[in-house]
């Protein structure tokens, strides 16, 4: 317990005080709610100590098998993403899973601050179709979201 006269200091990381790490995640067989809930959680870097909401203080993270990732129920047929083009009658429409990497990222975007500093930490994101990926060289650590 401080002394009466000391002041105790809230410590707020500076920028360069953040280290970043780097994971992939498989989403084979998942489900895509629940991985970008993890994801967006790892982008923000929530899961740090360090955390401020002020900051972008979370990590990189690349996702693998996005085509393989399971919809439940009537979704794969029913679900269905709309855009407009700005002119009348340019609204468009397209299957979910038709373009899985894009889809996915949509669903992460959804769930991160929509400001800057939400763009900022969307493009530490990086979403792959296939189990390849050409991040080897920075040796990023699979992350299982069985134990989450």
């Amino acid at each position: 317990m401080p002394l009466p006269n000391q002041i105790q200091k809230t410590h707020s990381p500076k920028g360069a005080e953040i280290t970043r790490h780097w994971w992939v995640v498989d989403a084979d067989g998942q489900a895509p709610g629940r991985v970008a809930s993890e994801i967006a959680r790892l982008l923000q870097g929530k899961h740090k100590p360090s955390y401020v909401p002020h900051l972008d203080s979370g990590d990189f993270v690349i996702v693998i098998n996005t085509e393989k990732m399971v919809l439940s129920g009537n979704k794969a047929e029913q679900k269905v993403h709309y855009r407009h083009t700005g002119y009348p009658g340019g609204i468009k429409s397209d299957p979910y899973m038709k373009n899985p990497t894009k889809a996915f990222r949509r669903t992460v975007k959804g769930m991160l601050p929509s400001s800057k500093l939400g763009a900022k930490m969307l493009k530490k994101l990086n979403v792959y179709e296939g189990g390849t990926h050409p991040h080897e060289a920075q040796n990023p650590t699979p992350l299982s979201l069985e134990e989450m």
